[in-house]
């Protein structure tokens, strides 16, 4: 490879790299400490002025907060650049062993693992949920449904026990919410199955329905997925997000006032 080639290679990967939420997050808070730390210093120099610990983290965490929403960053972005510089002084302050922060971080990491690339957090639903999807599905036939973002496998678990007739899939990307549901299938004798993996690079051909609890940012890539590879009839299910590209051919409303379930007969 030339050097030209290596060098706009190295380019286009710090460009992808940059892209990354979490590598963002990380650039608004530095950014937001320097910006901060000089702005006080200046004040400091001519007014005679000490400045708190406490005022520049909070003040670093309003400026995190605006950049990343000026970035037009996820709005769970916004919480958590506005906490973390307070929540960094606050622990170094109870000095808290480090040991804690190792053990919260594995636990975190086994339930979020890609949310830093993919901005689809972790998202539970709920029994109401589940059985308002069941009351879709055609009864006494054999379909196949896969859920993808199965966290800790509710949906696909409650299914199979209802529809034994069927086969019912689950696809998570994060270990720690994977490694459950498949031991709660396995306890629990369901044939449920739950696959470890990224739906990306899973066909959705063989599927006839096809539910998802991800995320705004995911539900265009996630449309034009659905479009190319699920068959004519299929039912694309989306629970809270809807897609821009498309009105959705069923909508039910949440009788406690929660977020939709939304559907696209393919």
């Amino acid at each position: 490879m030339s050097n030209g080639s290596s060098f706009f290679a190295l380019v286009k990967s710090t460009r992808y790299f940059v892209k990354i939420p979490a590598v963002q997050a990380l650039l608004i808070q530095f950014i937001s400490f320097f910006f901060v730390f000089t702005l006080l210093a200046g004040i400091g120099l001519l007014f005679e002025m000490h400045n708190s610990v406490i005022l520049v983290s909070l003040l670093q965490g309003a400026v995190a907060m605006l950049l990343s929403y000026r970035r037009q960053m996820a709005p769970w972005w916004w919480l958590m650049q506005f906490i973390f510089p307070c929540a960094l002084v606050l622990t170094l302050a109870l000095k808290i062993p480090p040991v804690f922060f190792l053990s919260a971080f594995i636990f975190l990491l086994g339930f979020f693992w890609t949310t830093f690339r993919t901005q689809v957090p972790f998202y539970p639903s709920s029994v109401k949920v589940w059985e308002s999807i069941e009351k879709l599905l055609p009864h006494g036939k054999q379909i196949r449904m896969i859920d993808i973002g199965s966290g800790l496998g509710g949906v696909i678990l409650h299914l199979a026990v209802r529809h034994p007739e069927s086969t019912f899939i689950g696809i998570e990307l994060a270990p720690l919410p994977w490694l459950l549901s498949a031991l709660r299938a396995a306890f629990g004798k369901s044939s449920a199955r739950f696959i470890r993996g990224n739906y990306i690079h899973r066909s959705l051909t063989n599927y006839d329905v096809v539910f998802a609890y991800l995320s705004p940012v995911a539900m265009s890539a996630l449309w034009q997925k659905a479009v190319h590879e699920m068959k004519p009839g299929a039912l694309l299910l989306s629970y809270e997000f809807l897609i821009p590209e498309a009105h959705p051919s069923i909508t039910i409303s949440s009788k406690s006032g929660g977020p939709n379930l939304y559907g696209w007969h393919l």
